[in-house]
């Protein structure tokens, strides 16, 4: 029999539902910031979520818009250094200011888990600055194993990489740990490095296909609060009536 031992979760989408009303926002704030006149709206942007990161997602939309012409690549990796680095501060700031509030469950199921004794780790694309202020100040009080945001790894999601990064940092096999994901490129790449997936919807990914997570819920659920509703799963053996709790998921998971 193997046992849970470990819970990674994506950030974007899984911990606080930023993608729509944070980081979209902020990108727009950052290219007014720099004289540019467009925003991403709402769809615009959930195409270019197509795209892993956020410096990747800007260099596409800029040679797409032929925006960049006149730069040598030097130079157009500096001024994208520098634009995401005012978006991150500014995104930043829509965290520390409270206007993105944890989605249900999350707290709760990390604690569970803290007190069951498994290791928790965060697993994004996002800057490493938006990931700890959001892991090591919002969530101050949940004990992460690791947070690998960044450039900690070379290829983005759907490649697995991160979470290979993962199972080192853990030292645990991949039948021992899951994942929490929103979004179809997050679950490939979880799957490609062999680990079992729960994954929980936003108006972004919704529509994505999600079909290769183990789970799927639109939430993880709170007591007294918004409860989850069960898209893929078996219901009677995970006994969910709405909130997700880390129990049922190592009576779920254990083989």
């Amino acid at each position: 029999m193997s046992t849970l031992k470990a819970i990674f979760f994506d950030q974007d989408g899984v911990i606080i539902d930023t993608e729509k009303d944070g980081h979209r926002i902020a990108f727009n704030e950052a290219f007014k910031a720099f004289g540019y006149d467009f925003e991403w709206d709402v769809e615009q942007y959930h195409r270019l979520l197509q795209i892993s990161g956020g410096k990747e997602r800007m260099r596409h939309y800029f040679h797409e818009k032929s925006l960049f012409g006149d730069l040598l690549k030097s130079e157009e990796d500096e001024f994208i250094k520098d634009l995401h680095g005012k978006k991150t501060e500014i995104f930043i700031s829509l965290i520390e200011s409270g206007k993105l509030p944890l989605r249900p469950g999350i707290k709760r199921i990390m604690k569970e888990a803290m007190a069951k004794g498994l290791k928790l780790g965060v697993c994004t694309t996002a800057n490493e600055r938006s990931a700890h202020a959001i892991a090591r100040g919002i969530l101050n009080e949940i004990e992460f194993e690791f947070v690998l945001a960044g450039e900690v790894v070379s290829k983005k999601k759907p490649d697995p990489e991160i979470y290979l990064l993962a199972l080192r940092k853990s030292g645990l096999k991949p039948n021992q740990c899951i994942v929490v994901e929103d979004s179809r490129n997050g679950i490939l790449a979880a799957k490609a490095a062999g680990l079992r997936v729960v994954a929980t919807t936003n108006v972004y990914t919704e529509q994505e296909d999600l079909s290769d997570a183990d789970i799927i819920l639109t939430t993880l659920g709170d007591p007294g609060s918004e409860k989850g509703i069960l898209k893929k799963g078996d219901k009677e053996r995970l006994e969910f009536d709405g909130v997700l709790h880390v129990d049922q998921l190592m009576n779920y998971f254990s083989i």
